[in-house]
């Protein structure tokens, strides 16, 4: 799911085109891929000049930061929403977590994860992509970090990362099968975790 083709754009000039290249650009790379997507397609589901791109992002590559910053953040917030609004303790909701993430498989315009994704597709040497996404992830660990403390006080740090990985492969097994239903699988391992 797109969550920056969510946002409502608000109005009024400079502003709104850069707001309608972000929502252009999330939508067609995370459908089609960063790599598969030039410039002129984002321009023109935009409505908006190359010049308007260049002057707000600098290039394909600032666009493509701008995008994964805007998503990451957009995704955490709701993530930590839907989490926090969990009935139960933390290990409840350390487990119906999955249910929120099923609930996000199931979307029309889930196309996994926007950083895993980014990170598949460019150059494994390059390391600007890789750090935008291990401080998302890293914002998403703390969430689960707080969870596991209470949850796990004598090991939180070795709950955060079960979870984690139960979490990036959830996300990955529903990119590549289309079934949602791997959150109900991934839910069932971490309850067997936190049944430790």
């Amino acid at each position: 799911m797109s969550l920056v083709a969510e946002m409502n754009v608000s109005e009024g000039g400079r502003g709104q085109a850069r707001e309608r290249l972000l929502l252009a650009a999330s939508d067609l790379f995370c459908r089609h891929g960063i790599n598969a997507t030039g410039v002129d397609a984002v321009v023109t589901a935009a409505g908006t000049a190359k010049t308007t791109l260049y002057k707000a992002f600098g290039s394909k590559e600032g666009l493509v930061e701008a995008v994964l910053e805007r998503e990451g953040e957009l995704w955490r917030q709701w993530f930590v929403d839907e989490v926090d609004a969990i009935p139960g303790d933390a290990s409840n909701k350390l487990v119906d977590l999955f249910d929120v993430l099923k609930r996000w498989f199931c979307e029309e315009n889930f196309f996994g994860c926007p950083f895993i994704n980014a990170i598949g597709e460019h150059d494994k040497n390059d390391d600007r992509l890789r750090d935008i996404a291990l401080r998302h992830k890293g914002i998403v660990l703390d969430k689960i970090r707080e969870l596991a403390r209470q949850a796990r006080p004598a090991d939180p740090e070795g709950l955060t990362h079960e979870l984690a990985l139960l979490i990036d492969g959830a996300i990955v097994a529903a990119l590549l099968t289309r079934d949602p239903s791997v959150a109900d699988h991934a839910r069932n391992a971490a309850a067997r975790i936190l049944m430790k």
